[in-house]
This record gives structure tokens, sequence and C-alpha cells, in this order.
């Protein structure tokens, strides 16, 4: 039997960049080691013209299928990855960001996964400069799912530009919906209250695109209304406790206010390496359990 297919969804605006909407789809089409079976490739509104022509170019020259959506007004990425979705021949859908570089072997370990029985499978990602090799930083997320659900009352515990999921989890949970900057985060909390089975892969398996702005995109009013409002829906749905709502809305929207200058080294500091500690906290007691007793990681395993 051939093994399940999947669908590798990207979406473009005109903000993008020409070269690096070729880079991003090149790196996870013409480069992985296991390609897509078929493109679903989502312009939202309007794009300038050098886009255009490389977009034409790109469903041209792609050795698997594009499904070509062009959205006449800009509806966000909430709202165009659930026209994305719908639009999907198949269940399985990995994620790409019109910016960042897949790894060759992102999908080949991934996809198995979902093939498996996981619902939601994200990986960690290096943040680069001005190219791969130019490293600034690594978001490592943690992996197993108790860690992920525990993390995921203060913090996204997905890298959104990294993960493969079933588009039933995802329909089952209600779609993205349209609640900017937090769109996959709301999603992601959705799916675990659901009872989506979910993963982490600890390696990073994308290059992820650090502009100059990236920190001060993480502030400014615009996201903390957001961040409010995304607090206030996990309080509603009983996903967060009151004490744990004032104390995201403190820490989270504080963080959103801080200058740039204060914010960089906050992330670098605490949420960033969040995962890699947790992972690197589970691997010692498991190894100090195997130690004291030679069926300590079976039982480690099943607990």
């Amino acid at each position: 039997m051939a093994p399940e297919p999947f669908s590798l969804l990207l979406t473009v605006y005109g903000g993008d960049r020409e070269e690096y909407v070729r880079a991003a789809f090149r790196s996870a089409v013409h480069d992985q080691q296991l390609p897509p079976d078929e493109v679903v490739l989502v312009q939202d509104g309007p794009v300038p013209a050098e886009i255009g022509v490389c977009l034409k170019e790109l469903v041209a020259t792609s050795p698997v299928e594009v499904k070509f959506l062009q959205l006449e007004h800009n509806r966000g990425l909430g709202p165009a990855l659930d026209v994305g979705l719908e639009a999907s021949s198949n269940d399985i859908v990995a994620r790409m960001d019109a910016d960042d570089i897949a790894m060759p072997h992102r999908f080949r370990l991934q996809v198995p996964l979902v093939r498996a029985g996981a619902d939601l499978v994200g990986a960690g990602l290096l943040e680069f400069g001005a190219d791969v090799d130019d490293i600034v930083g690594r978001r490592i997320p943690p992996s197993d799912p108790m860690d992920i659900a525990r993390y995921s009352r203060i913090h996204d515990p997905f890298n959104h530009p990294t993960v493969v999921y079933r588009r039933s989890a995802v329909v089952a949970a209600g779609g993205y919906g349209d609640l900017p900057l937090m769109e996959d985060y709301w999603l992601f909390v959705r799916m675990i209250a659901n009872g989506a089975r979910v993963v982490n892969v600890a390696e990073p398996l994308v290059y992820y695109r650090v502009s100059d702005g990236a920190y001060e995109r993480r502030g400014g009013r615009a996201l903390l209304n957001s961040e409010l409002r995304l607090q206030r829906e996990m309080l509603r749905h009983g996903f967060i406790t009151r004490t744990q709502y004032v104390r995201n809305v403190a820490l989270r929207g504080g963080y959103r206010l801080v200058p740039t200058t204060i914010r960089r080294p906050f992330y670098r500091l605490l949420v960033a390496p969040y995962g890699a500690r947790r992972n690197r906290s589970r691997d010692r007691v498991v190894a100090t359990r195997e130690t004291a007793h030679p069926n300590a990681q079976a039982e480690a395993r099943e607990g």
C-alpha cells in the first residue's frame, strides 16, 4: 500500500519579498528528501508585480501539482490558511512560511509521525540573519506531550512554521479563525484541549529568518490587544485558571510593552531555550531511573 500523501500549505501576501518566496518554495518542494504530493499556494490579496510573476513561475515549474488560490482582498494569515486547508486534497498538511528555509530532511522526519498516529507534529528551528550560515539563535520546543500541555498554558508550545498536522484535527478544533498575530497559538490550544495527539521533534528542521524588525514585531499595542483577547478566550474556555490568566496578562502583556532593548535579551534568556531546558531535565530523570532499575526506560515511556 502506498504511503498516505500529504500537502504543503504556503501563503504569500504583498509584504513578502520575491527572493525569499522563491527560496522557501524551493526548499520545501524541490529540495526535500520526501517531497509533498501537492502544494496549496494561497495569495492573500494583491501583491507587487514581481511577486505575481514569481508565483506564476513557481506554479509552472513545480515538480508537483500546485493549487494556486488568489484571494481578492487581504484576509490575514488565519483566514487565508483556513481557505488553503479547505482546498487541500490530503488530510496530512505541512505548513511553511514564505520567508523561511526548510531543511532537506524535514518532511522525511515529521510526516511519518503523523502517518503513525500523531495529529500535530512540530520541530525546533534555527533563527538566521543574512543567510543560513548566520545563525543568531534557536528555538527548541518541549517534546513530551505532557510538557507540551503544561507549557501551552503560558506560551505557544509549537513553532508554527515547522508544524505538520492532520487537517481533520484542525477542523475539529474549529480551524485557525481570525485572531491576528495569535491565530496559531489559539488553534494549538484548542487542538490540545480537544484531545489531539501532539509531539515535537526537538531537532531544528527549519531555518527561521530574523529581520532587523523581528523583536519590534513581538511588541506594540496591536499585539498586546491580540494577547489580551487570547488570554480571555483561554480563560473563558477553561484552558487556564483565573490565577494563570492574571499571571499571563502580567508577564506576556508586560513583555509586549517593554522597549525592544529589554525584550530581546528577555526572549533569549527565558523563551527560546525553554524546551531545551525541559528536554534536558527529562533526559536526566530518565537516565537516573535507568541506572536505578533495568526496566526503568519502559516504565518511563508507559508513564
